[in-house]
């Protein structure tokens, strides 16, 4: 499996601005970001969870009640969102926007017009919002050089939709496949065992599509072998049940479940 290495992301950062994260469940997606946001930007930038609920007026900015003493009680002003609170707080230093899970939002949706802004090419591109969001952005946006946004995206989330092809062109996109050195350094040398059992199980049966399913190397991580065990039975066979249960792997059902068999037998 290729292997991506943190210098790789933190130039594909400097060059392009807007980057995902891509990959099987536990290939360390989030870990890689946060670790880059605080090793690599020193802290300077936000991490945002994106989910079904997240809406334009979260992630750029809208209209929200704001208590005061007149005899309403409230009164609606404008409030900025996520974006343009790290265009406020990006300053002259680089800044990192992480959004974890991208997809789970409908991200043509939530970046609106801004969608104009992502172009990592022209920096002087620049949007008129719908309120005025006072200094120093006003009405006008524009995204900083400075402001690099990264997202992680989780390639086996088969309930959610597909970033569209508008989006998808704006960010570079890069794969994170499980691990064996990290196994190999942080494993018992039955989680190693097993990690390959799973992996060759996917690499020689599964389709390109379920291939994008392969358990990433963190369903293996514990040193002590007890601990393996459990992590195994109760980790990563509720995700191979849930692969079974969908259909995804029905190109090599029996093959998934002997695995889970041998794997019960660890007791």
């Amino acid at each position: 499996m290729p292997v991506v290495s943190d210098e790789e992301v933190i130039e594909l950062l400097d060059q392009r601005r807007f980057v995902i994260l891509q990959g099987p469940p536990g290939t360390g997606k989030t870990h890689l970001a946060k670790k880059l946001l605080r090793d690599t930007y020193g802290g300077r930038g936000e991490m945002v969870q994106f989910h079904a609920n997240t809406t334009y007026e979260n992630f750029i900015g809208g209209l929200a009640p704001i208590v005061d003493g007149s005899e309403v009680g409230l009164r609606f002003a404008p409030k900025r969102g996520y974006l343009l609170n790290a265009v406020v707080n990006a300053g002259r230093e680089k800044f990192l926007l992480v959004l974890d899970e991208i997809n789970r939002a409908d991200m043509a949706k939530v970046l609106g017009e801004a969608i104009f802004l992502l172009e990592a090419g022209d920096p002087d591109r620049e949007v008129t919002l719908p309120q005025d969001f006072g200094l120093p952005i006003g009405s006008r946006l524009r995204l900083p050089e400075n402001l690099h946004i990264l997202g992680t995206m989780n390639t086996a989330d088969r309930s959610i939709a597909i970033v569209d092809v508008a989006v998808r062109r704006r960010f570079a996109f890069v794969d994170l496949w499980p691990s064996h050195q990290v196994v190999q350094d942080h494993g018992s040398a039955l989680a190693v065992k097993y990690f390959r059992k799973t992996l060759s199980l996917f690499v020689e049966h599964a389709s390109d599509d379920a291939l994008a399913l392969v358990p990433g190397h963190s369903y293996f991580l514990e040193r002590d072998e007890r601990a393996a065990v459990r992590k195994l039975r109760f980790e990563l066979i509720p995700l191979l049940n849930e692969y079974l249960a969908q259909g995804f792997v029905s190109g090599f059902a029996e093959h998934v479940r002997a695995l889970i068999q041998e794997i019960e037998a660890l007791g």
